[in-house]
């Protein structure tokens, strides 16, 4: 496992505060006795998707998982998204959420640190699911940890910065930004007569949803019936929040922000000068038609930010896998999918939750499950792509990319609520399952991907 040079914040712990350091602190000198040097020559990244955790790791014992950790212990430096809160129920939750107000026991992070992660992000659409003190709790259980974290802070500018360690004789920067999160986690920039909102760095994007000249017509004869308000121009009309724009082919475009795109950029490029290796995380649920797709502007600001100087672009958010692009050299995974997806053991959920569903106060968070996913038989228990990811290992040697290969892992698709969620290395049959998926995926990015002995392996050019 590497070791990250920077400190331990020097902060007044409460009981769960030492159990963090103390678990954080065991399991990093456990995982430094276990790993080994990686082979061959040049420096190796560890990189997964969402890690949704609200259980421990370190209880299980089997071949295939202990593989899998000695993977990511094994790298020069490994990263995950953190897409769950850290805290005590100290904040209440905020009025709308991600989608399940996620939250888990603080000590939870060292386990993280015993898997052998050094880096995480923050930016997601989970981020502002407990309001800004679950955002700044969370921050200080990571820090406390001796995890590096990136893509939350007290003001835009604090949010967007990179942030910089070193590790196994390189020094890393990781920028961390969300494209999905609810409107009251973006973080805002002060003024001289107001403070700056805290929050996450956000990349916002604008949808246009092209239509045929007959169906704009007829769309704004009915628009102007219901008298409903609208800004017209000569080809396009703005209405429900997004643009309608005449075309020859019926379909959706998007385009990044451009001043999100501008500044979030000039941030990569700052870092690239400072640093080894730069990291881009880019939290997205945004797609093209079919979840395993990223949106345009996905795919037009990943290319913005290997442009600006980021050495690797990695997406997730979708809680599927997305095609692997190799871009001037450099990899952008659209998606890495889920590598720890536990969000069915949550311990508490608020009123809302329940609400939605017409759960009264006598059910509980299995009730709120039930009835979510219909026993199972629907959303994300029912679909076996959320069950399957990879964890993807790029090796670079003098800064140049000369090896990339991925390591299919399941979560357990088909098992008990309770077990299913915590990632292991697939089996044969799974493995080829999974890369086979991931190679028709990549195939419009012009990557080409091969299975051997159970790994898939990019073909660098």
């Amino acid at each position: 496992m590497s070791r990250i040079s920077s400190s331990i914040p020097a902060l007044a712990l409460g009981l769960t505060s030492v159990l963090v350091i103390a678990v954080a602190s065991a399991a990093s000198t456990a995982s430094a006795q276990a790993s080994q040097p990686t082979d061959g020559p040049g420096f190796t990244m560890a990189l997964t998707g969402d890690a949704i955790i609200t259980r421990r790791l370190s209880a299980y014992s089997e071949p295939e998982f202990l593989s899998m950790i000695d993977l990511i212990r094994d790298a020069d430096v490994a990263f995950t998204n953190l897409e769950v809160l850290l805290h005590d129920y100290e904040p209440f939750p905020a009025h709308q959420s991600g989608g399940t107000w996620m939250r888990a026991e603080p000590a939870l992070i060292g386990e993280l640190v015993w898997a052998g992660f050094d880096l995480v992000s923050l930016a997601n659409n989970h981020t502002g699911d407990y309001g800004v003190e679950g955002m700044r709790l969370t921050r200080q259980y990571v820090e406390q940890a001796g995890l590096l974290h990136a893509g939350v802070g007290e003001s835009l500018a604090e949010a967007r910065e990179a942030k910089f360690v070193e590790i196994s004789g390189a020094r890393i920067a990781l920028v961390s930004v969300a494209s999905t999160f609810t409107a009251h986690s973006r973080a805002g920039t002060a003024r001289g007569d107001m403070r700056a909102r805290p929050g996450l760095n956000p990349l916002r994007h604008s949808t246009t949803r092209v239509v045929t000249a007959n169906q704009l017509e007829r769309f704004r004869a009915l628009l102007r019936e219901m008298g409903l308000g609208t800004q017209v121009q000569d080809t396009r009309v703005r209405a429900l929040g997004t643009w309608f724009e005449a075309g020859d082919e019926s379909g959706t475009r998007t385009t990044p922000h451009q001043k999100d795109l501008d500044d979030i950029a000039a941030v990569v490029s700052n870092a690239s000068r400072l640093s080894d290796y730069t990291i881009v995380s880019l939290h997205g649920h945004e797609r093209a038609g079919v979840n395993s797709r990223p949106a345009e502007f996905l795919v037009s600001s990943a290319h913005a930010m290997i442009e600006a100087g980021a050495d690797v672009v990695v997406g997730h958010g979708p809680h599927v896998l997305r095609g692997i692009e190799i871009y001037r050299g450099k990899p952008i995974f659209y998606s890495l999918g889920d590598f720890i997806f536990e969000n069915e053991t949550l311990l508490r959920l608020p009123h809302e939750n329940y609400e939605t569903y017409g759960l009264g106060p006598d059910s509980h968070v299995a009730d709120f499950n039930d009835e979510r996913y219909d026993m199972d038989r629907r959303s994300f228990p029912a679909n076996r792509e959320v069950w399957e990811s990879v964890i993807a290992l790029p090796r670079w040697d003098d800064g140049e990319l000369i090896e990339l290969t991925l390591h299919p892992i399941g979560l357990g698709f088909g098992t008990p609520r309770w077990e299913r969620g915590r990632p292991m290395l697939a089996d044969r049959e799974l493995a080829a399952k999974i890369i086979e998926d991931l190679r028709i995926r990549s195939i419009p990015f012009g990557t080409e991907i091969v299975l051997e002995n159970g790994v898939g392996v990019v073909k660098l050019k």
